[in-house]
């Protein structure tokens, strides 16, 4: 049972209302809220009184700045793979109903918007930023890599933004998120309580639109042609001989974000971005391509040091398995090797 304090689910009007409650932690998303949300969503398909789902968060800071990993850390740092394993099987499944689910499902996504936060809302039908709204995919800066569909989103963004967003972790505003695919519609958050109220009231989420208004320029749009430049390579060591050839001030400041990230990761992200275009690309190929590296995250990625580093010790000085210079492809194979009997299946646990 989810702790009630932490996430409130229920219906209202013709509406079924999630809503993360941990403003403290950033609304970051435990194990138990990711169930409590599947939970709800089951129970809301066949519901006819619910026309539409609404996800949103208390605070203004975040929606959800990521997955709570603390426990990740600890078990996987005590040698127990397991719960690792079964928390990401468990999330992606979540994040497979969520892109697939046959109700609208609105995503009202304030402050920080990270990781596990982007998974239970960036697959939804309508994605609702505003003027604070900051989305990223970090996760090569710990030593994974964009996961709960993320890969698929990134992906899926115009020219070679995908790889440059994944490999940077870098940040996006409403502008760049709306042009990257990862949202909708710009809604400024003082109109959110009176949308909230007409969806809740009609559950048509044709009150969006009349709401919507053009978000403030981003940057990422300016930035398109030397992305598509620099990360048009077919590997990590193609996109960073690119960087390095370059003394301008994107290419330099670039480089010395991704020195800093585990090139396991990156490399890893940028092979599944690849494997990714195309139209035959799903979310559940996405997650299961994504579970293949983070299955073997801990034992022989980089996961456990890059918790250590970022969050344990905080001395940002992660000692990666492999540097840039060294990483060999056949590295990057065996991180996304399919996992046999593992691998993703989709399919409930039910516990005897």
């Amino acid at each position: 049972m989810s702790d009630q304090s932490e996430i409130h689910i229920r219906k209202e009007g013709r509406a079924g209302r999630i809503t993360l409650d941990r403003p403290k932690a950033l609304n970051a998303l435990t194990y138990e809220m990711a169930l409590a949300i599947e939970r709800a969503l089951d129970e809301w398909r066949d519901d006819d009184a619910v026309d539409l789902v609404i996800i949103d968060a208390v605070g203004d800071k975040a929606f959800c700045a990521g997955g709570d990993i603390q426990k990740l850390y600890d078990t996987g740092k005590a040698g127990d793979f397991t719960y690792g394993r079964t928390f990401w099987a468990d999330e992606y499944r979540l994040n497979a109903k969520i892109a697939e689910y046959p109700k609208p499902y609105v995503a009202l996504m304030q402050g920080f918007v990270m990781g596990g936060g982007v998974g239970i809302s960036c697959h939804g039908s309508h994605r609702i930023v505003c003027e604070s709204t900051q989305i990223a995919m970090p996760e090569c800066g710990i030593g994974l890599v964009p996961d709960v569909g993320g890969s698929l989103l990134l992906a899926r963004a115009p020219g070679r933004l995908g790889e440059y967003l994944g490999c940077t972790g870098s940040r996006m505003g409403a502008d760049d998120a709306i042009y990257a695919g990862f949202a909708d519609s710009y809604v400024p958050h003082e109109k959110w309580p009176a949308l909230i109220g007409t969806l809740i009231e009609t559950g048509d989420v044709a009150a969006i639109s009349p709401q919507s208004e053009a978000p403030p320029q981003g940057t990422m749009k300016a930035r398109a042609s030397e992305v598509d430049t620099h990360f048009g390579g077919e590997t990590l060591g193609d996109i960073i001989n690119s960087l390095r050839a370059d003394d301008s001030d994107f290419a330099v400041a670039t480089l010395k974000t991704m020195t800093r990230n585990a090139p396991l990761s990156m490399a890893c992200t940028v092979e599944m971005i690849h494997r990714l275009q195309g139209p035959t690309a799903d979310i559940r190929r996405a997650l299961g391509l994504e579970y293949r590296f983070t299955w073997r995250a801990m034992e022989q990625g980089d996961f456990i040091e890059g918790i250590r580093a970022a969050i344990v010790d905080k001395d940002r000085n992660p000692r990666w398995k492999h540097d840039l210079a060294t990483l060999p492809a056949i590295a990057v194979s065996q991180m996304l090797l399919p996992l046999g009997k593992n691998a993703l299946t989709f399919e409930e646990e039910v516990s005897s």
